[in-house]
């Protein structure tokens, strides 16, 4: 074997198994806290107070920061809305178990160019149990949070139960968080009310609540939601 060959194959045996022991240090906790089976499998997420009259009527909500969310359950979720979130942020979310190997290749082959290889469960993770760091170095020790957190919230969530997280987690204009306060919101509906285009623009939202609020940018929020449909459309969900 020529001496060349042989230094290629021990970078890449040392660059294997330093990556390794990098998830290893990062699943440990050694890294920064990474959650518990007990947090994974019971997340927290700050919920409204609602106050009703005696009547049955909605009067008002108390909540703190990042408290304006009322959660749901995937049944309650209308199917253009679960449609509508798949195909615009994860094509693949039913045949990859947290990870798409496939879809962060071809991000880093076109240096995201073609979009972020975060599935819908990674966003979840970061949601859930993460602030996007700021710092290069630490977004990618947090990346590798996620990857991990993700292939654990796979094991311990059904898809759908995945999908209803995620939406009851997610942050929308006018800091409103969660599915359901946004349909309340924006449409005075319940989530499994939500047409099409409702449904569409909502999840349009979570790209970038503030450029896509429809009632201070109606254009961008318009191109957003049919950029959305027709990702639907793509995907043979309309």
């Amino acid at each position: 074997m020529k001496r060349s060959v042989r230094i290629f194959w021990k970078i890449f045996l040392y660059g294997f198994l330093a990556f390794v022991a990098l998830i290893l240090a990062i699943n440990w906790g050694l890294l920064g806290k990474m959650p518990s089976i007990s947090e994974l499998e019971n997340p927290t997420m700050l919920q409204a107070s609602e106050v009703y009259a005696d009547d049955g009527t909605l009067m008002g909500k108390y909540y703190l920061e990042r408290g304006n969310r009322v959660n749901v359950q995937y049944k309650d979720i209308s199917p253009n809305v679960i449609n509508a979130l798949v195909s615009t942020e994860d094509e693949r979310f039913y045949q990859h178990s947290g990870i798409d190997f496939k879809r962060t290749v071809s991000a880093v082959a076109h240096l995201g160019q073609n979009g972020g290889a975060s599935t819908i469960t990674q966003q979840l993770a970061l949601n859930l149990f993460n602030d996007r760091s700021s710092n290069p170095f630490m977004r990618i020790i947090q990346k590798l949070q996620e990857w991990i957190i993700a292939i654990k919230l796979e094991r311990n969530f059904t898809k759908e139960e995945i999908l209803a997280l995620y939406l009851n987690a997610v942050s929308f204009s006018e800091n409103t968080y969660g599915i359901r306060s946004a349909s309340r919101t924006f449409f005075q509906k319940e989530p499994d009310q939500l047409n099409v285009e409702e449904s569409a623009l909502l999840v349009g939202m979570v790209n970038a609540p503030s450029l896509f609020n429809p009632r201070r940018n109606p254009k961008a929020a318009r191109d957003r939601r049919n950029v959305v449909i027709n990702q639907m459309v793509r995907n043979h969900k309309l």
